[in-house]
């Protein structure tokens, strides 16, 4: 599994470290160049989100078409001209431009139903626990040494390396990357929006998905500027002190998330306990006036965060049927992605308007008050049912049985043609092995 995994999980954390790099420090940054206002920097924050939105869904379909590797090889190239755009930017507007085309290249959900294709399904949490902490890895070294850089040789260096990164990316996509099995399904050609929106599962799963990522880039606008506002007056090369201990401890917080959230079929209890800490660290970064607890704010938002992160799309990967998975992380990332476009630029719009001299009190006052809703609304969420997989050789499985297999406790059944393997998804609890054998052996 690790083999098939650590590639992708690589080509993913290079493209989010070169997005992570900036996070920590743009927001004040793009506040110094020409045409700069709060609202525009809080565009250019979460300004790859918005196109990130729009290409997930043509992305994650594109990929169930043609293959996921030249779909992925697509989305690196437009990320490469992107961050090189963005390099050499001296306004604000050009910077949005280049924003705009890091998100274009939307392969996130592309590298996850990949990951889904090559991974049977009662590892697949471990594999998007294994991919989450590769992100959270580039989290950290990203919050640890992107303010340094910054500070020392500006944001532009940050975009140099984002686009060397990329390139990196590439490489490994072509020679570390397996090719994933051909599947012959029962459904139909393409997936339809319609079908995924309709099942609760799938759509529970897009809401936390997406206030999740909207949360991000609200942080990400004000933590920075509050640090380094008159409030607490932290020099911009400081800002790794608040960064760093936060995502070591999301990290380290992580692993008993997957352990109860997987292997003790409990997410609800994780995601619950996320929305909590998400509720009081916003509280805490609005209302305090002391640095060390404005940064035990910090460090509750990056736990809840890398809490749900594996979570969320190993329970889309398990709820989707297996001709849904590219359109299914597509559009929850698509909304994910608009979440956080909304996220950056509502706070920038609202420092920008705002005449309070708690401004950032009323931030985080609200944000705790829209969080405390999500919370209630998540408590009617159920656990997912534990399915088990029986794998039958297709030499041994009778056709015209498989084709009329109906029952309630089988969720799903595929063939995989590269290995010659008849997969079915079904409820352990209430058919036995045996018994589905003799449904469908020759």
């Amino acid at each position: 599994m690790f083999k098939k995994v650590f590639p992708l999980s690589a080509i993913l954390s290079l493209r989010f470290l070169g997005l992570f790099l900036v996070l920590p420090v743009i927001s004040v940054y793009a506040l110094e160049l020409e045409g700069a206002t709060p609202l525009l920097v809080g565009v250019v924050v979460g300004g790859y989100a918005l196109t990130q939105a729009v290409f997930q869904v043509p992305f994650g379909s594109m990929s169930d078409k043609i293959g996921r590797k030249p779909t992925i090889l697509v989305g690196l190239i437009i990320f490469l001209i992107g961050s090189i755009i963005c390099a050499y930017s001296t306004d604000i507007y050009t910077l949005m431009v280049g924003r705009f085309l890091q998100g274009a290249g939307a392969i996130g959900s592309v590298i996850t139903a990949m990951i889904s294709d090559l991974v049977e399904e009662e590892v697949r949490g471990k594999a998007m626990a294994l991919m989450g902490g590769s992100i959270a890895i580039s989290f950290a070294v990203a919050m640890g040494v992107g303010p340094v850089i910054g500070a020392s040789y500006g944001v532009d260096t940050l975009f140099i390396i984002t686009a060397v990164l990329s390139i990196l990316a590439m490489l490994v996509l072509f020679t570390k990357v397996p090719t994933p099995p051909r599947i012959k399904h029962i459904y139909h050609a393409s997936s339809k929006t319609s079908d995924i929106l309709k099942d609760p599962n799938l759509s529970n799963m897009i809401i936390i998905n997406a206030m999740q990522k909207g949360l991000m880039t609200v942080a990400f606008v004000l933590i920075p500027i509050i640090l380094t506002s008159d409030a607490f007056g932290w020099e911009k090369s400081d800002l790794y002190k608040a960064y760093f201990p936060a995502m070591i401890l999301g990290l380290l917080a992580m692993g008993p998330a997957v352990v109860f959230g997987e292997k003790k079929n409990k997410p609800k209890l994780i995601f619950l306990i996320s929305i909590v800490f998400f509720i009081a660290s916003f509280l805490i970064m609005g209302l305090t006036n002391i640095a060390n607890i404005f940064v035990v704010g910090v460090v509750l938002f990056f736990i809840a965060f890398n809490m749900m992160e594996p979570l969320v799309q190993s329970m889309i990967s398990k709820f989707a049927k297996v001709h849904q998975k590219g359109a299914a992380l597509g559009i929850a990332n698509s909304a994910a992605y608009f979440a956080t476009f909304l996220g950056g630029t509502l706070t920038g719009l609202f420092l920008d308007i705002s005449e309070s001299a708690n401004n950032r009190a009323d931030i985080g006052v609200a944000v705790a008050l829209l969080t405390t809703l999500w919370l209630l609304w998540t408590l009617k969420l159920e656990n997912p049912v534990k399915f088990s997989h029986l794998y039958i050789p297709n030499s041994q499985v009778d056709t015209d049985k498989l084709n009329a297999l109906e029952s309630e406790h089988i969720a799903e059944w595929y063939i995989n043609e590269t290995e010659n393997l008849t997969v079915i998804k079904y409820a352990s609890d209430a058919i036995e092995e045996q018994e589905l054998r003799a449904k469908i052996s020759k």
